[in-house]
């Protein structure tokens, strides 16, 4: 066959089941390790070795430094520090209880070398982001487990690279006493080298000396030179290189990390899809077959007995219930490094004669698919008998920090659902804080908050910013997340329900926010008349008909039914609200009518049964549990809420004019939609790393993790 078509159907094949995994919101290295198997050994319609030839090996390496470099430049050392002891106990303590108890299961259930157990040990120690988001995102464990989860897999990722390259330098120096001095230059001449490249390329980007759009590819091309120049002076010597490389840059300060980031990104994207496949196609299902038995029980020990005692190890003294310590237990997939590298050492050390070389891939994947398939297909279960998954995700996402859109979040919250407000306008966001608000600081649709942004039991989204570009962007990106039929977007004056360009792209409108009649202006100047939330029960004894000739201006928001689900007024309001919802609504308290007709002491005894019942009856919307604060905010905190509250005293005068008239409104948010509120700054001078005012009330919630 062809070889460029067989290439091109490699890539293409890798980025559709990237684009399945994303879709099914499953993690990408199953379905790219078994589309491998099957045209490889099972159809035999691509085998790498032919079609590859001589590019097979440098391909394989090329590779994998690439992954290893853009993996250990998110390690940062006081990203750490910052994630509870648990976490810094299960990726130091529990990655060496982890090596230990794999490593010689391995040795007794196997005839390999001990070298190569300890090799098998450190490739299967680590999870990895890429497997275990995905997992997060549908199973909805509570936010105790789900941050021990995520920040386990971010932050083990580059140690777990670190650990299983310095276990295979130690096998290629030898392993034996006379041979340590081998290693030791190796140790000592990648971290040299490593260490030298950052220096040299953090030195040319502050300097400016690398032209905006040579960036990336620069750090490319000087990555993989670093590499072959490393395997160059000393064999074996560039995985190191590159790993050091990554964790040098990581933690430099002021290194433009963040675009780099967003480039490898993209392509370890592209190299995993086909370098899984590529990988995938070169196993042999015999020596699948032949692990047998004895590869079961080693999945079981590493499923079942590993990852438990790592977790109990490392939450002695942590307040973790026994249910969370299971939950984590359970939840422990292999994903891209342990694939990656150990089908490249395999190769590379078939000419060094060790046994059990050949048990090395069949293992590593064996326990890939096993850990991913059995622990990701079970989580939902193993969670809803353990107690610890979250509800429905009926939570709020809220683009937008103008004061019609912290008013509506406020409403939320105070109805016991779940609330986040996303913007890049600091002022605004730390007034959202204030008001004991969940918030993000940051553009809501930037590859920051695809890391950062938590929205687990977050369900709909309300964009509502005035940066309409924003709102676009925002219901694009979330689309899939949530669902259509949870995206709500806030009208303006000057938006008509159809454009032509919603008539041209219709699968992009998404719902008006509180009927089709509504815009942003018309709520800010009621909220300029002095407007208020007001909470109704809508009965038998009080309808709608009735609400209405009480309120002359009023805008129904949404109602809760007994259940405590949310139903968001659309245009699609028909002006009828059914019995037994719970309306919320913002009226002008000035425009309060009294009835026409009297109410007798009879009506309004019925109508305060009716109340009285509803409030008996009706549920509570659930939401995720959250652990109270064990410490309080610093004295850096006060001092910022302080300063923050001076600035908004300074532009309430401001605020109140700019509300009335759109046209001002919109002038003075374009600006704020733009980021104009100022974020505070480190010493330095350089952005707060941390991105969101929230830190020190996080840090004390990861403390207690």
């Amino acid at each position: 066959m062809d070889t460029a078509l067989l290439l091109s159907g490699v890539v293409a094949l890798g980025i559709g089941a990237q684009w399945l995994a994303w879709y099914l919101k499953q993690p990408s290295i199953l379905f790219l390790l078994l589309i491998g198997i099957l045209i490889g050994p099972v159809l035999h319609y691509f085998d790498p070795d032919l079609v590859l030839g001589e590019l097979m090996f440098p391909f394989i390496s090329l590779g994998v430094a690439i992954i290893l470099f853009e993996g250990s430049l998110t390690l940062e050392f006081d990203e750490i520090k910052q994630h509870g002891k648990v976490v810094q106990m299960l990726v130091s303590v529990g990655v060496v209880i982890t090596i230990a108890i794999v490593a010689l299961s391995t040795y007794l259930l196997f005839d390999v070398d001990p070298k190569i157990a300890l090799l098998f040990g450190a490739l299967v120690c680590v999870t990895g982001p890429t497997v275990i988001i995905p997992l997060l995102r549908s199973v909805r464990p509570n936010k105790t487990v789900s941050n021990i989860l995520k920040w386990e897999g971010i932050i083990i990722d580059p140690i777990g690279a670190i650990a299983v390259v310095l276990v295979y330098e130690y096998i290629i120096s030898g392993g034996e006493a006379n041979s340590l001095l081998l290693f030791g230059k190796i140790v000592v001449l990648a971290t040299a080298l490593g260490m030298a490249g950052a220096y040299v390329l953090a030195f040319l980007m502050r300097r400016h000396m690398i032209p905006e759009f040579l960036r990336n590819v620069f750090t490319l091309a000087f990555v993989l030179l670093l590499f072959s120049v490393s395997n160059h002076l000393e064999h074996e010597s560039g995985l190191l290189t590159v790993t050091v490389l990554g964790v040098a840059l990581a933690n430099w300060p002021k290194f433009p990390r963040d675009h780099i980031l967003e480039f490898n990104e993209s392509l370890t994207v592209l190299l995993v899809s086909v370098l899984f496949i590529v990988l995938a196609a070169r196993v042999e299902l015999n020596s699948l077959v032949s692990v047998g038995f004895a590869g079961l029980v080693l999945l079981a020990i590493v499923m079942f007995i590993a990852r438990p005692l790592a977790v109990w190890a490392s939450s002695i003294g942590s307040d973790l219930k026994t249910n969370e310590k299971l939950m984590i237990s359970w939840i422990g997939p292999r994903g891209i490094v342990a694939a990656a590298i150990s089908s490249l050492f395999a190769i590379r050390l078939q000419e060094y004669d060790i046994q059990g070389v050949e048990l090395l891939v069949p293992l590593v994947f064996m326990v890939i698919i096993g850990t991913v398939m059995i622990q990701g297909l079970g989580a939902k279960m193993v969670g809803n008998m353990l107690g610890v998954r979250e509800p429905e995700t009926n939570g709020i996402l809220i683009v937008g920090s103008n004061p019609v859109a912290l008013l509506v979040a406020t409403s939320l919250k105070e109805q016991g659902f779940d609330v986040i407000v996303a913007h890049n306008n600091y002022t605004n966001i730390a007034k959202a804080r204030m008001s004991g608000l969940r918030t993000y600081f940051g553009n809501p649709v930037s590859d920051h908050a695809d890391r950062h942004l938590d929205l687990i039991g977050i369900g709909h989204l309300f964009a509502m910013s005035m940066d309409k570009e924003l709102n676009t962007l925002s219901e694009i990106q979330y689309r899939h997340e949530f669902g259509e039929q949870k995206i709500y977007r806030l009208k303006f004056s000057d938006e008509k329900v159809k454009s032509e360009r919603q008539d041209k792209t219709s699968n992009f409108q998404s719902q008006w926010l509180f009927g089709k009649d509504v815009t942003y202006t018309k709520l800010a100047s009621m909220l300029s008349k002095k407007a208020r939330i007001k909470i109704t029960n809508i009965t038998d004894s009080y309808t709608y008909a009735q609400y209405k000739a009480d309120n002359k201006q009023f805008v129904p928001l949404y109602t809760l039914d007994k259940e405590g689900k949310l139903h968001v007024i659309t245009s699609k309001f028909d002006n009828e609200i059914p019995r037994d919802r719970r309306l919320v609504a913002l009226v002008v308290e000035d425009e309060v009518q009294p009835k026409a007709v009297d109410v007798t002491a009879k009506q309004e005894q019925a109508r305060a049964l009716a109340d009285a019942n509803f409030d008996n009856t009706a549920k509570a919307p659930e939401k995720r549990k959250e652990k109270e604060l064990l410490a309080e905010t610093t004295k850096t905190d006060a001092a910022m809420a302080t300063a923050e509250a001076e600035a908004n005293a300074e532009m309430a005068a401001t605020d109140k004019a700019a509300e009335a008239k759109e046209s001002v409104v919109k002038t003075s948010d374009k600006s704020a939609g733009n980021g104009d509120g100022k974020a505070p700054k480190t010493a330095d001078g350089s952005l707060d790393p941390q991105r969101l005012p929230d830190t020190q009330a996080d840090k004390s919630k990861k403390e207690d993790i």
